[in-house]
């Protein structure tokens, strides 16, 4: 049987995994970190990523290769193809400034954030490449000035795997195009005329890939060792590829519970919030994954488990051990701030403390279910744009947690499945390289062993309680 490997370039580490084309089953794995920071040299990634193939025992047998990574990174590039600065990844907040110029210039509040939802499906955020570009033009204009191409962290390994020099070889897929704020998922074109408006020229821009479609050859010296003769799939964003990873569909919206949350369904009709909250970016499979993004996820457990000096499992025995709703006590998670709703500055706060509510298990009920209720809010952002949900997949850290599991349907009101841990962007990545090596108009499909469903009626207290409780929180 052919094999197959998917990368996951994260912004923690690199993850590669080797599996078997037509069955998905696991023949090998390996990781290798990658530094901290919001801004990274490529070069970092590329070691990382030789590191990883070391340790899951090279690449000599694959049929193909596809590489998944994180969204947004602004990878630019000189005429020669050297790296012109160091990549500033998604999560690197200094050109918020940028995004608030772009859409002011596009009309103001309202009409920018409908002009730019309109023309890409997303209002710009300091995430988005586009506003990493205007912050480049305005900072840094002698930079600037030697950009002679843009991609993305995938985009860039992709091309280092086919050993190319020519920028004309560069190569992405929809649902990291679709990342940059300057490609549209309704038209599946590039608005040349936002990237100029960032940038302030037009320059070299990746080709966009079909969804099974050839991004080239691995060079067999690329790796520095042994290497098939493998074809390069076109590679994903890290979201999409984990939807692909599930094997999400229509009416599955899969919720991520890691150091920040994401919400995200599969749908057949893009999305365009004009209010910003939901990202209206395109999945792996030629259809749309709109995205809502909340700051505060697994670390409200932790912060939780560090107040009543626990451990998680044993939060999560607590958190069972107190009835729905805590007996009316809530937490509002906003630890960080928070991003869904808009509220930068906020704090976190407890409401509904009593003598009776004074309680190790209250409190963590509170805890889990404040966690679950801020990302039900990006669920109801998403039926607001249309989509159907006839099922949650719970993926991430958090994921592992048995009250999270148990309470999440009692929260989500609809049935919630729970793959075994796994790293399903990599493994995203693998099934589009299985597709990509086995052609055919579907991809393979590869049965998730171990999967539990979890179901219970709704709590709707728990919502409206919720609700009441966000809407007194104070900003710092």
């Amino acid at each position: 049987m052919p094999l197959v490997a998917g990368v996951d370039s994260s912004t923690q580490s690199c993850k590669v995994v080797v599996r078997d084309a037509e069955t998905g089953a696991l023949v090998r794995e390996g990781r290798a970190p990658h530094p901290d920071g919001t801004e990274v040299a490529p070069e970092a990634w590329w070691a990382a990523l030789r590191a990883a193939v070391d340790a899951a025992g090279g690449l000599a047998d694959v049929a193909a290769v596809s590489v998944a990574g994180q969204q947004h990174g602004m990878v630019c590039l000189d005429g020669t193809g050297a790296v012109v600065r160091p990549a500033l990844l998604w999560n690197d907040t200094r050109s918020a400034g940028a995004a608030a110029d772009l859409i002011a210039e596009a009309g103001g509040d309202e009409t920018g954030r409908r002009f730019w939802a309109d023309a890409v499906g997303s209002v710009p955020v300091a995430s988005f490449t586009v506003t990493k570009l205007r912050w480049l033009a305005r900072q840094e204009p002698a930079n600037a000035a030697r950009v002679a191409a843009v991609c993305l962290p995938h985009d860039w390994l992709t091309w280092r795997l086919a050993g190319a020099t020519g920028l004309d070889a560069l190569r992405t897929d929809r649902s990291d195009a679709s990342g940059t704020g300057y490609w549209s998922p309704a038209t599946g074109e590039y608005r040349l005329d936002l990237l100029e408006r960032a940038l302030g020229r037009v320059v070299t821009v990746p080709r966009v890939l079909g969804p099974a479609e050839v991004a080239g050859q691995l060079d067999p010296s690329a790796l520095g060792g042994p290497a098939a003769v493998a074809r390069l799939g076109p590679g994903a964003g890290d979201n999409a590829a984990a939807a692909f990873g599930v094997g999400a569909g229509p009416g599955d919206v899969v919720v991520s519970i890691g150091t920040s949350g994401t919400v995200f369904s599969v749908a057949d009709a893009p999305a365009a919030d004009p209010e910003g909250i939901v990202a209206g970016f395109a999945d792996l499979t030629g259809r749309f994954l709109p995205l809502v993004c909340t700051l505060n996820a697994a670390r409200v457990l932790d912060a939780a488990a560090r107040l009543l000096g626990v451990s998680l499992d044993e939060l999560a025995d607590l958190a069972l051990a107190a009835p729905p709703g805590a007996d009316g006590l809530v937490l509002v998670p906003y630890l960080e701030g928070e991003r869904t709703p808009n509220r930068p500055d906020a704090t976190g706060a407890v409401h509904g403390l009593t003598l009776r509510t004074s309680t190790p298990a209250h409190l963590a009920r509170a805890a889990v279910e404040g966690m679950l209720c801020a990302l039900a809010d990006g669920l109801d952002a998403l039926t607001a744009q249309g989509a159907t949900v006839r099922r949650v997949i719970l993926v991430g850290g958090g994921a592992r947690s048995a009250a999270v599991r148990r309470i999440a349907p009692q929260v989500f009101g609809c049935p919630v499945v729970v793959p075994p841990p796994g790293e399903y962007v990599a493994d995203g990545a693998a099934r589009q390289a299985a597709w990509v090596a086995l052609g055919g108009a579907a991809p393979p499909h590869w049965p998730l062993a171990g999967t539990e469903t979890y179901g219970a009626e709704p709590v709707r207290a728990i919502r409206e309680r919720y609700a009441s409780a966000r809407n007194h929180i104070i900003d710092r």
